[in-house]
């Protein structure tokens, strides 16, 4: 056969090729490594499976290797953005705690590298004690309680700076201010510490909030460090106190680094234009439509908020393991999940289970501001749903009970109104799988002031805390209600997120001290004080039954018990004095007719003779 020549190139033409490929070349930008997302992690998880988030310009071009004993690549996936690497690894049970390098080869050549180190788990991590009954939380806004350095108010490389006189603007509060300030959390009784949102938040305006995440793995350069936030951590269980963190899974800030460079094409939900709907029954409505039920899922919260997309398996692992990486390095004892519902809600269950898995004896308490128990009920561990969905979430928060505190002791009695409100919303405990598991409260960040909410009606105040302190559920107190702040929401957020006095230099009250507080400010200190330690051992309180009895004439009467104790709390919401029918409480009380009432500390040597003043609650421990 004969076979052609091949066609002999000219050295011109050589040379015009060779040129043409350096231009190419030099056109082409070398893959640079600028994020790896978790920067590290640990070993004994029960997961054997860690995903790795990978950003740098063109680094999808690279192939990423490892050699190190027990960690093997599974699978390395590119997406829409060539500026993303999903590497996921697989750790064996024995791998051992060290460092590695991951290096990302070129051509078979490495052009990047990042050192990446498995820690060793602290001792009995995975059987960590979440926040229980026997805890009281603290809710503070790290902007608006204490500001412990001046130096980092403001930042040159972020945009929202200080602004004491602006409702939304920065105050300064800080990671040092609460540190400096922790012996008041510990010395008022409080067993755990719940703040709002200190990741953080490059957002132009309103960035104090918290809620507009921007980096999910860096804590707000404006409150200290992520090593600021752990040594807070420590020093609160050093103190007996443990510490609970607010995450959002629904949506990040638009001013979020990978806005700017999205992985993929569904990384998001909808955008700016599409806003939810807003309307949660939609999730359990048998009848409801699926453009209503997309609305409600796909839409941003607001247009500063993107929604992130939960269904995209990337996403779903890249949250999951962020909430594990915080557990791990804070050392959390809980989780308070910002918007629960509105997510997807198969992710945000398999959310649930996995942390529950690696630590069950966590705590999650998940955001379904509802005033509907059965729809708040349905998001509850335990839950047997019509629709067959299936939640872990341990802890809800109780916004029917909230409201019914605030309507107890703000409307005037009635058939329904009045102290009927608590009876009311307690009978329909049988909705929830686990009642005396949900976080209770009288006001939040984002509700009125309690004290604003009644008027500023100081007995009625003291009733409040005293249901609060004896009822079923965690009890969770908001910064400043502990002093009697004020703030009405038609004013506007801010004005329900004031500075707490004594937190700033040069402020002429100060509520750590009780300098500047009037007398009032200073009883509901000390009454919150000598009930929340009260409150602290007492076993009946945490987990003991509950009977109550349908309120008369402004009396409600419920009893906590258990094999060894009996508590008895009596509120008269009434104008006037009423007298105690101790023989209608018969089941309660059974033949006790004795005991020391908590708040005077008296002893009552007759119960049948009691008489109970108008406006005021007791709270006696039978003998």
């Amino acid at each position: 056969m004969k076979r052609n020549k091949p066609f002999p190139m000219k050295p011109a033409l050589l040379l015009f090729l060779a040129l043409i490929s350096l231009s190419l070349s030099a056109a082409q930008p070398k893959p640079q490594l600028e994020r790896v997302e978790p920067a590290f992690w640990w070993v004994g998880f029960k997961n054997h499976d860690l995903q790795l988030l990978v950003h740098g310009t063109q680094i999808s071009l690279t192939k990423p290797e490892i050699s190190y004993p027990g960690v093997e690549i599974e699978s390395v996936l590119t997406v829409q953005s060539p500026n993303y690497l999903f590497i996921n690894l697989r750790l064996s049970a024995a791998v051992q705690p060290g460092k590695f390098p991951i290096h990302f080869l070129l051509n078979g050549k490495p052009v990047q590298r990042f050192d990446y180190e498995l820690k060793a788990r602290e001792a009995g991590s995975a059987e960590r004690m979440g926040f229980n009954n026997s805890d009281v939380l603290y809710l503070i806004m790290p902007d608006r309680f204490a500001n412990g350095d001046p130096s980092n108010d403001s930042r040159p490389d972020m945009a929202d700076k200080l602004n004491r006189g602006e409702q939304y603007g920065r105050h300064g509060g800080d990671i040092k201010g609460m540190l400096d300030h922790l012996d008041y959390v510990v010395d008022q009784g409080y067993s755990a510490l719940w703040l709002n949102p200190v990741l953080e938040n490059d957002m132009p305006e309103a960035s104090y909030h918290g809620y507009a995440t921007t980096d999910f793995y860096r804590v707000d350069r404006r409150y200290g460090t992520n090593e600021d936030y752990k040594q807070l951590a420590a020093e609160a269980k050093k103190k007996g106190v443990k510490m609970i963190m607010d995450m959002i899974f629904n949506h990040c800030g638009t001013g979020h680094w990978w806005m700017k460079d999205l992985p993929c094409n569904d990384w998001l939900n909808a955008d700016a234009r599409t806003i939810t709907n807003h309307r949660k029954s939609v999730q359990q409505d048998p009848y409801g439509s699926k453009v209503d039920k997309d609305e409600f899922h796909n839409g941003w919260f607001v247009p500063s908020m993107p929604d992130l997309n939960q269904r995209n398996p990337l996403m779903a692992r890249y949250l999951i393991q962020n909430s594990i990486w915080w557990i791990e390095y804070i050392g959390l004892a809980g989780i308070r999940m910002d918007t629960y519902p509105y997510p997807d809600p198969q992710m945000m269950a398999q959310w649930t289970k996995e942390v529950m898995n690696e630590y069950p004896h966590f705590n999650i308490v998940g955001e379904e501001w509802n005033l509907n128990q059965a729809q708040v009920a349905y998001w509850q561990r335990g839950k047997v749903n019509p629709d067959g969905y299936r939640s872990y979430m341990p802890s809800l928060m109780d916004f029917p009970l909230q409201d019914g505190i605030v309507r107890a002791f703000s409307e005037k009695e009635g058939w329904s109104e009045g102290i009927n409100r608590l009876y009311d919303v307690l009978a329909l405990d049988f909705l929830y799988p686990a009642p005396a598991d949900l976080v209770i409260f009288a006001d939040n960040h984002d509700t009125e002031r309690f004290f604003t909410a009644i008027h500023e009606d100081f007995s009625k105040f003291k009733m409040a805390m005293a249901f609060l302190m004896t009822t079923r559920g965690t009890p969770q107190i908001y910064y400043g209600s502990d002093i009697l702040m004020t703030g009405r929401k038609s004013e506007g957020d801010g004005m329900l997120r004031k500075d707490f006095p004594g937190g700033w230099a040069g402020d002429k009250v100060n509520a750590f001290t009780g300098e500047g507080l009037t007398d009032q400010q200073k009883e509901a200190q000390q009454f919150l004080k000598k009930l929340i330690t009260w409150r602290k051992n007492k076993e009946v309180i945490h987990h003991g039954k509950m009977l109550h009895y349908l309120p008369k004439e402004g009396v409600y009467v419920f009893f906590r018990y258990n094999e060894k104790e009996t508590v008895m709390v009596l509120f008269n919401n009434a104008d006037t004095a009423k007298p105690f029918k101790a023989a209608h409480y018969a089941e309660g009380l059974k033949g006790s007719n004795s005991g020391r009432e908590v708040i005077s500390g008296k002893q009552l040597d007759d119960l049948s003779s009691l008489q109970l003043p108008a406006h005021t609650a007791m709270i006696v421990e039978l003998k």
